[in-house]
């Protein structure tokens, strides 16, 4: 789940930097697209994320959050896969755990 709102928030920032005001994210988290979407942060870990992300979304209301499954999505699925494969060596050596310390 922190990793999904991350790069939610990643990608949300990406998007006011470049100054569009018109996208619609798409995820297959559905607990976080959920919260999102009835401005819920309880969660403890992802509160602050969570905080951030919604302060983007309520000042650029051109800014829109949707759940898509994973059946759904099986394009974004074989993209990802294949970025992936493409770029072996960097994967594998990529310290998970002290990027997502270095973010939160």
């Amino acid at each position: 789940m922190q990793v999904e709102i991350l790069a939610l928030r990643d990608a949300v920032h990406w998007c006011v930097q470049r100054g569009l005001s018109v996208v619609r994210f798409e995820g297959d988290v559905k607990f976080i697209i959920d919260r999102l979407n009835q401005a819920q942060n309880n969660d403890s870990r992802a509160g602050p994320i969570f905080r951030e992300v919604l302060s983007y979304l309520s000042e650029h209301i051109g800014f829109l959050v949707r759940f898509v499954g994973r059946r759904s999505n099986r394009v974004a699925h074989l993209m990802a896969r294949k970025a992936l494969s493409l770029y072996p060596t960097p994967c594998r050596s990529f310290n998970f755990v002290a990027w997502l310390r270095s973010r939160m």
